[in-house]
């Protein structure tokens, strides 16, 4: 999702605002829904999936409103549709299209990605594996137009092909010796910053001897 994209959603919220479904509802109820919208279309974005998250957010909309779960579920749909232009389906279906269309030069992109994770590691102050295996992800995903773990599933893939070796495994290792130490050398430096308190507050109280 790029930049261009992200202003073009936002230029639909007042068109959503005004839709069937968005003027009904209050201010506040509103932008409820555009956010739970934001959730789901990350949901998607994601694995692909939506229809865990929309179920459990309609319910959790309608709760606290006069209308039922249907009618939160119905509001929800007509309002993802009208921020970002596409059906929750339909996004997923398109998503899906391009994962089976991967070409050669995005397969070299995923091994190129997932190389770059160690340097990404480097220079972040305590960034874990997991964080930068996730964050590539989503960069290549968003590039390609498919979801964060088709992504992570290629580099996987292409990495293993040109490495020998299991991605996963190389990042215990980086882990070991970027992450960890800088995770130890900061739980030592907390440990140095409290022992003088400590050792203040453990000092008998004195009081000075005034005039008798």
């Amino acid at each position: 999702m790029n930049d261009h994209s992200n202003a073009n959603k936002k230029d639909r919220v007042p068109v959503a605002r005004e839709s069937f479904s968005g003027r009904l509802l209050t201010d506040r109820q509103f932008d409820e829904a555009i956010a739970i919208t934001t959730i789901i279309e990350q949901e998607i974005r994601q694995s692909g999936t939506f229809k865990d998250k929309l179920g459990d957010y309609s319910y959790a909309f309608a709760r606290t409103e006069k209308f039922d779960t249907v009618k939160a579920e119905a509001i929800i749909r007509d309002l993802f549709k009208e921020r970002t232009g596409q059906s929750m389906n339909q996004m997923r279906e398109d998503m899906a299209k391009r994962e089976e269309a991967v070409t050669d030069t995005q397969r070299a992109e995923a091994y190129a990605r997932a190389c770059a994770i160690g340097e990404l590691m480097a220079d972040s102050p305590k960034m874990s594996f997991h964080r930068a295996f996730t964050h590539q992800a989503r960069q290549l995903g968003e590039a390609m137009g498919v979801t964060d773990a088709c992504a992570r599933r290629l580099m996987r893939e292409e990495f293993a092909a040109a490495e020998g070796s299991e991605l996963q495994a190389w990042g215990k290792e980086l882990d070991e010796t970027i992450y960890r130490p800088q995770i130890e050398a900061e739980k030592s430096e907390r440990a140095a910053r409290a022992t003088p308190q400590k050792a203040r507050s453990a000092r008998p109280a004195f009081r000075r001897a005034g005039p008798q």
